[in-house]
């Protein structure tokens, strides 16, 4: 096994404080990301879908929960399917009551949404004693609509924002080849009994999902903390952690 170099500890040091500014670039890149990405446009969402929940159906704004944010964390669980994607089932597992509660001292709701009919999804969520509220989409186009669930009998297919031809292009063509399930995760702003879709990200771009600030990251109203760009979207930010670039 190749191992790292070994040096004196003043020879790490300067290699490490090289590597320091490296990582303060690239968080300040982020942050510039962030922020682009909170000035995103936003589509009002114009078609009625309806879920299957323990308490029977609900519809998108249901899914709310009463907060202004929405993150669906599409998970991979098709109707004919025994068992949860691995990855999906191990972000899954990696969520806690403090990470949902975190979010929603920050006006935002997460839950998970699978294709597969409820009482499926119920199993499973007893089987493996998860406790994020998780829906079923059976039955509706709003799998299709936001392209998790490709299938070109249904809808015409677009992966991560490339089309049938685009996807050939780029060598892809295998997701064109059967009907499948992706991952992904879709946000969502309501103002009054309006819903807007704000963001989607699909692929390795679901991989960002880790601890609250990363989710709340992909949202339009971002971590809502004073030093955060655009200004102005929320009219009380939360407490600021320290912030050091």
């Amino acid at each position: 096994m190749a191992l790292p170099e070994v040096v004196s500890r003043e020879q790490w040091l300067a290699a490490r404080r090289t590597l320091l500014d490296r990582e303060k670039e690239m968080t300040r890149a982020h942050d510039a990301l962030n922020a682009d990405r909170r000035r995103l446009p936003m589509v009002r969402i114009e078609k009625d879908y309806t879920f299957e929940g323990p308490d029977g159906p609900v519809t998108l704004p249901d899914l709310f929960a009463g907060r202004p944010q929405l993150i669906v964390q599409h998970v991979m669980f098709g109707p004919d399917w025994d068992e949860v994607c691995s990855g999906c089932t191990g972000s899954i597992e990696e969520q806690s009551e403090g990470l949902l509660a975190h979010l929603g001292q920050r006006n935002t709701n997460f839950v998970l949404v699978s294709r597969a009919p409820y009482p499926k999804i119920a199993a499973k969520k007893a089987e493996r004693g998860w406790g994020t509220p998780w829906y079923s989409s059976f039955g509706s186009d709003f799998n299709y609509d936001f392209h998790v669930s490709l299938d070109q009998d249904v809808a015409p297919i677009q992966f991560n924002y490339r089309d049938e031809d685009e996807l050939r292009r780029t060598g892809a063509e295998w997701i064109l080849e059967k009907p499948s399930e992706q991952p992904g995760v879709s946000c969502f702003l309501r103002d009054g009994e309006a819903v807007y879709h704000t963001y989607s990200t699909f692929g390795r771009g679901s991989e960002y999902l880790g601890g609250a600030y990363t989710m709340l990251d992909l949202t339009a109203l971002g971590r809502q903390e004073e030093w955060e760009e655009p200004k102005g979207r929320v009219e009380k930010p939360g407490p600021s952690a320290p912030f050091f670039t």
